[in-house]
């Protein structure tokens, strides 16, 4: 695990993890070339994300619980920066009731972010990833430990707890640094096509089945030849 200070402009964002774990040519594209296209899938993430800020108050207390929505999230240590979909404090029933939350969270309060989903459980760790770089942000923001947190995946409008173990930490970790070495060189992988292209907004953009031929020229004279 390499830890340094990174620079406020050299942050990268939480979300880029995510398209970096899908695929390096995809975050290359958004995140170097500033690639962008929408299809359904994209579209109804971002409307599940939109709902959720937008469906009470910024700030709301229910009972020992406190919740924040479209929480500003930062780690200079990790290098990421970028904001939460919700992030409840949970207050030991014990405790008196605390005046505010951000920022003073301290002893008193337990920071759990909860990320929403549209679909349902990856194979893979992407969301997971990007519940651990938030929970990371949190805790050098708050300097409270941050143990657990959770997904809500749209399809079966369920959470799915998510601890934030060490060898989550060391994935998350791992990701933030291939990320900012990316940034570092510039360097827009090449394309590599499996099955998972067909879901993916920069297919066109992409042509991963045309990058995978000898080349171009090959490609328009067997186009030729038809």
């Amino acid at each position: 695990m390499t830890i340094q200070h990174y620079a406020e402009e050299d942050l990268v964002p939480i979300s880029a993890l995510q398209h970096l774990l899908f695929c390096e040519r995809q975050f290359a594209l958004i995140h170097l070339e500033g690639e962008w296209a929408e299809n359904s899938l994209t579209l109804e993430g971002s409307h599940m994300h939109e709902r959720v800020h937008t469906s009470g108050p910024r700030v709301e207390n229910r009972g020992s619980v406190r919740i924040e929505r479209g929480l500003h999230l930062r780690s200079f240590a990790i290098g990421l920066v970028g904001i939460a979909d919700v992030v409840e404090f949970h207050r030991p029933k014990d405790h008196e009731t605390e005046k505010s939350c951000s920022g003073l969270v301290g002893r008193a309060w337990t920071p759990y972010p909860v990320e929403y989903k549209r679909g349902k459980p990856k194979t893979d760790h992407s969301d997971e990833v990007q519940l651990c770089a938030q929970a990371l942000c949190l805790e050098e923001m708050l300097k409270a430990p941050v143990n657990e947190g959770a997904l809500f995946y749209g399809t079966n409008q369920r959470r799915q707890i998510v601890s934030i173990d060490s060898n989550l930490r060391e994935t998350t970790w791992a990701a933030a640094l291939r990320a900012h070495t990316l940034f570092r060189e510039c360097r827009t992988p090449a394309a590599d096509y499996s099955p998972k292209c067909e879901k993916c907004s920069l297919m066109n953009t992409c042509m991963p089945k045309l990058r995978n031929r000898q080349s171009v020229a090959a490609y328009m004279k067997r186009g030729l030849e038809l």
